[in-house]
């Protein structure tokens, strides 16, 4: 059997948001979506971070969420990986670095995300063909 890539599990409709957004609105998408993290982009598409419930939390209770952007708050360090990443690679950087969602990109330009429930997907599939 051949391993799958980040291609084959990715969700390729990805919510994402601007560096200029205030996190009171934010916090709204987060909450129309479902959704625990939202990747941050400039004009061009490009990925240049992601913003967590928790990234919000952190300034929302200790500052002006009101007056506070997304890109104040946002984490700038993302682990990112392209659509040929294997999913075990997905899975140990899950793993090791306590990330809930990855960003697949080409270049700079997000082209998808894998989030733990993703993968938690591909297991159930795995082990259900048994």
């Amino acid at each position: 059997m051949t391993s799958k890539k980040a291609s084959d599990i990715m969700t390729t409709v990805v919510v994402t948001l601007t560096p200029e957004t205030r996190l009171t609105d934010a916090i709204k998408v987060f909450l129309r979506y479902s959704v625990s993290g939202i990747p941050v982009v400039d004009d061009k598409e490009n990925l240049i971070g992601i913003i967590t419930e928790h990234d919000i939390m952190n300034f929302a209770f200790s500052g002006n969420a009101a007056q506070t952007t997304v890109g104040e708050a946002m984490t700038h360090d993302v682990f990112t990986f392209t659509s040929d990443t294997d999913i075990e690679s997905l899975v140990n950087c899950s793993a090791k670095h306590r990330v809930r969602r990855m960003p697949i990109v080409d270049g700079k330009r997000i082209v998808g995300i894998v989030s733990r429930r993703d993968i938690l997907r591909e297991m159930d599939d795995r082990y259900n063909q048994f």
